[in-house]
């Protein structure tokens, strides 16, 4: 696929967003950027959030699991589904019955303000080095493919993605991420759709040829009950995945601004359970699509490549054709950018309302502070990206990544100790706290690595929950 093909289609998808936004925004104001004056229908939203979800790096990612892990990434997807039933029937009624902007501020109430101002501030931490990340990698891919033949620096390429975002977010903000996000998922969901079926006819395979070909191959296997030891142990995926769920869907402005914007709190249920469903058979095709990858590969005899995340492109954009080639950047674009908009969206009003403190000024003001907010959050997120590209080790990167994935235990056990106790703390000491147990957990995971062998994996977020809940115990007041 050349590059003018690419950029092309790269215009033309941008173009689309755009005229989204223009319809979307008109008479958007504060009300509607935070919650889209509270009139999202359930349904685009859990569509939407579909794509939200599935990242960029789950786009890459999870295809190129399987040759590691098989299918059993569908173990903790089932436990996602556990954390969407507590989210909907804990969390929602909590941020409904307060009805609130930012769901941190409920930790102003419970605890106080410092409270408050650290579980936001965790927040905005991971979700920049995350919503960079995400961006980083989109960035890269359009750079090798179309922007290195013409010379154009990195440096522009990210300026330029990043501009396009905000162009299409600053002014109708949730509002109009709500229906850009449903787009973007139709064509991710589209990309793998398509990508699976022309596979599927390269090698001359039909629907119960393509199930017989991955059962009778080696990445068939889901379940793993009897190995306490292994990373995909049934119960240790189980019950992570439910509690990446609560933290990483019910603690998170970014993922709960949507569902703050239906109509009500029946809505917002119903949302939360049809997305929570929708989750299980969109990361099935995923991992259909990564085994047959790897088929393809071998049935072509093209050297499988050490790194997972290098799959999915490398068969796309140099031995699947050039149909395959650009249904996998639309793919790519609308999952990392159904991701990165409302990552900003959400990162400027957490930002403008619980730092800026918004909700207790005028419309104007806030208009002003919210606008300042998109800008400098879209400037920071381009001096991540950067800085991620000077580093150029991908080893540093994904310390940095994991770094920002131990910030949600901490929400963990601020949420858990508020919802399950009804004991006070005192409050200037929570920042203590929240910063410890993570350290804590790094060690802990060190140690039982060294000393039993035994790899801690995303579990360690229900430890770090658990060390901050008795932080928190230790500081209870009497």
């Amino acid at each position: 696929m050349s590059p003018i093909t690419i950029l092309l289609v790269v215009v033309g998808y941008f173009a689309l967003l755009l005229l989204i936004s223009y319809v979307t925004s008109r008479k958007a104001d504060n009300k509607a950027f935070f919650v889209g004056n509270k009139q999202s229908p359930w349904y685009v939203v859990a569509f939407g959030m579909v794509g939200a979800s599935l990242s960029g790096v789950t786009f890459i990612s999870v295809p190129g699991w399987v040759k590691a892990i098989d299918f059993t990434y569908l173990q903790m997807v089932l436990g996602y589904m556990l954390g969407y039933i507590v989210v909907a029937n804990i969390l929602l009624p909590l941020y409904y019955r307060l009805n609130l902007t930012s769901i941190y501020t409920y930790l102003d109430g419970r605890f106080g303000r410092v409270s408050y101002k650290t579980g936001a501030s965790f927040f905005l931490l991971s979700r920049t080095i995350g919503a960079s990340f995400r961006l980083f990698l989109m960035a890269n891919v359009l750079q090798i493919t179309v922007f290195d033949a013409w010379n154009i620096p990195f440096f522009l390429t990210v300026l330029l993605t990043i501009l396009l975002i905000w162009l299409y977010t600053f002014k109708g903000g949730i509002k109009t991420i709500v229906w850009t996000d449903t787009l973007q998922t139709l064509f991710m969901l589209l990309a793998v759709g398509v990508s699976i079926y022309l596979i599927m006819d390269k090698l001359n395979l039909t629907a119960s040829g393509l199930y017989q070909v991955i059962s009778e191959s080696d990445y068939s296997s889901v379940f793993v009950f009897d190995d306490w030891h292994s990373k995909q142990n049934f119960f240790k995926q189980f019950f992570t995945g439910a509690f990446i769920t609560i933290v990483m869907t019910g603690l998170d402005q970014d993922m709960m601004q949507k569902n703050l914007s239906c109509k009500n709190l029946a809505e917002a249920k119903k949302n939360m359970y049809w997305y929570g469903f929708a989750f299980i058979p969109a990361n099935f095709l995923f991992l259909i699509l990564g085994a047959l990858l790897l088929i393809f590969a071998q049935h072509e005899g093209i050297a499988i490549p050490d790194r997972g995340d290098d799959l999915f492109p490398l068969l796309a954009t140099q031995h699947l054709g050039p149909l395959v080639s650009v249904f996998f950047l639309i793919g790519l674009m609308a999952a990392a950018y159904s991701s990165a908009d409302s990552a900003l969206t959400s990162l400027t009003t957490s930002f403008t309302v619980d730092i800026l403190g918004a909700d207790e000024k005028d419309e104007a003001a806030t208009r002003k502070l919210r606008f300042r907010s998109h800008l400098l959050f879209s400037f920071l997120l381009l001096a991540v990206i950067l800085i991620f590209r000077a580093i150029n080790d991908d080893s540093v990167i994904a310390a940095i990544f994991t770094i920002a994935g131990y910030t949600y235990g901490p929400l963990l056990g601020l949420y858990a100790f508020g919802l399950f106790t009804k004991l006070n703390v005192k409050d200037k000491w929570v920042p203590v706290v929240a910063i410890v147990s993570p350290i804590i957990c790094y060690f802990i995971k060190e140690i039982v690595m060294v000393k039993f062998g035994i790899p801690i994996g995303f579990e360690l977020l229900m430890v770090n929950g658990a060390i901050t809940f008795i932080g928190l115990w230790a500081i209870r007041r009497k």
